[in-house]
């Protein structure tokens, strides 16, 4: 066989596994979430017209595209190699339009390539089964999610799982919501391999508002995780105030001020003069502590060495150190 004709049924191989390990994939994780198998449906391979595609709307699975410098990159091997893994799509009732499930970074490149048509599998899914092939893909094969992308993508497969109402196998005893919510939430876990507590944690910044989430992703040491999960308790206009404090120039709320601050005004909801009062009082409070004394002193060892001999453990030079300084106060 020539060597063209073997690297193109190479090529070929390569893209029909992975084409099948995008929809496998999705698959599983829909049995291991929702515990049953996908519901049967069939799918066909066509060329779609680009002008057709619509991004995915079905949920806020937190997708960001590439950059535009990247798609260009990816454009230009298109160009040579041409779309090694079709993209996966579903029919939009009543139009000649269809939902992106998987390849929106391959479609954006496609255009800047100057492509009219793309190859795609179209398959006949519901909601569920949609969220699912579009936040696996994503979270498996995507690599630099940030932590609010991830967030979202979790939350919406949760939100999936949850409105599929309770298993009959739950003990009804135990608390109906709570309990179908952690149900859920390790089964997700399980999945992705990761914890219960991660997911929590990365659901709970999706509800942070986008001015917050922007620095997070974009300048982190303004505003760390720890303090950006307190600050998710708050409603949307009371974390506006955070927003200013992360503006001021050289300053980073720390997890103490930030604990303060909840002490003083509860979430949900506080007065945007309040959260500033309790946060100078926390500053104030802070340079207090700065300026005091230290509460414990601290000796080189080494320097009393010569004269520590027949002296027991520490508290006995503490208690020594303590009898002269009582006599030197008498004498004075």
């Amino acid at each position: 066989m020539a060597k063209g004709n073997m690297n193109d049924l190479l090529k070929n191989r390569m893209e029909a596994s992975r084409q099948a390990s995008e929809l496998e994939a999705s698959d599983e994780a829909y049995k291991k979430i929702f515990q049953e198998t996908p519901p049967p449906s069939a799918s066909r391979i066509q060329d779609v017209d680009i002008q057709r595609l619509v991004p995915f709307f079905t949920a806020d699975i937190g997708f960001r595209p590439y950059s535009q410098q990247k798609i260009l990159a990816f454009a230009e091997q298109l160009k040579e190699e041409g779309l090694l893994v079709r993209i996966i799509v579903r029919p939009i009732a009543d139009s000649g339009d269809y939902e992106i499930l998987a390849g929106h970074n391959r479609v954006s490149a496609a255009k800047a390539a100057g492509w009219k048509k793309i190859s795609a599998e179209i398959v006949e899914a519901d909601n569920a089964r949609a969220i699912v092939i579009a936040t696996s893909t994503n979270l498996i094969q995507r690599q630099g999610l940030s932590i609010v992308e991830r967030g979202k993508a979790y939350k919406a497969l949760l939100d999936a799982k949850n409105r599929q109402g309770r298993r009959s196998d739950i003990d009804e005893a135990t608390s109906g919501e709570n309990r179908q919510k952690y149900s859920a939430r390790a089964l997700v876990a399980e999945f992705f391999g990761v914890t219960e507590y991660e997911i929590r944690k990365l659901v709970k910044l999706t509800s942070l508002i986008p001015e917050l989430i922007d620095i997070i992703e974009r300048t982190p040491k303004q505003l760390n995780l720890a303090c950006a999960d307190l600050i998710a308790d708050y409603d949307a206009n009371s974390q506006e105030v955070f927003v200013e404090m992360c503006s001021i120039e050289g300053y980073q709320i720390n997890k103490a001020t930030m604990q303060y601050i909840v002490r003083s005004c509860p979430p949900p909801t506080a007065e945007r003069q309040a959260i500033f009062t309790a946060w100078r009082e926390a500053k104030a409070a802070a340079v207090q502590r700065q300026s005091a004394p230290p509460k414990k002193i601290s000796f080189s060892r080494k320097k009393f060495e010569p004269y520590l001999s027949g002296i027991g453990d520490d508290a006995e030079l503490e208690a020594l150190f303590l009898e002269f300084l009582k006599e030197r106060a008498e004498k004075a």
